[in-house]
């Protein structure tokens, strides 16, 4: 990756650690997103489905939700989503109906990431493929996400 291309993707992936860390503080898993269009942020988002009841209320949704009325549409082709955490199959189907561009993530999520982890997002037959750029600040990424389950662990 280029010097300058990794420093955008740094940048914007700190964002989102901020959408993150927006997340735990409201109790949640500490996942977050931030959608960009050339160098602009559109709209960003966080996980909230414990407070809100929404199963579907993911960082990335919010994040696309955001966008889509930002831009006064539902495709939104050109964009670039920075999430902390590899995204579910729920999100990847988001990503893909949307027409997002470009995925960067940080940290692989194991038990569900469906872009490498469990599924493979390129095996799957759509009509639309996005770049992906993975491990963009993963550490830092993953750190946020095993303090938080270590905290709820020792809390009991």
């Amino acid at each position: 990756m280029e010097p300058d291309a990794r420093a955008a993707h740094e940048s914007f992936m700190r964002l989102a650690l901020a959408e993150a860390t927006r997340a735990r503080e409201a109790g949640e898993v500490p996942v977050g997103a931030v959608l960009v269009r050339g160098s602009e942020v559109i709209a960003s988002g966080f996980n909230h489905p414990i407070g809100t009841n929404d199963p579907t209320a993911h960082a990335e949704i919010g994040a696309l939700r955001g966008g889509a009325r930002a831009l006064d549409n539902y495709r939104l082709v050109g964009t670039c989503l920075y999430v902390t955490l590899e995204p579910c199959l729920m999100c990847v189907g988001a990503l893909v109906n949307a027409r997002v561009s470009t995925l960067v993530y940080g940290a692989p999520e194991p038990k569900w990431g469906a872009v490498r982890s469990v599924l493979d997002l390129g095996s799957l037959a759509t009509n639309h493929r996005l770049e992906v750029v993975s491990g963009v600040l993963e550490e830092e990424c993953r750190r946020i996400v095993v303090a938080f389950f270590k905290e709820r662990r020792e809390r009991g």
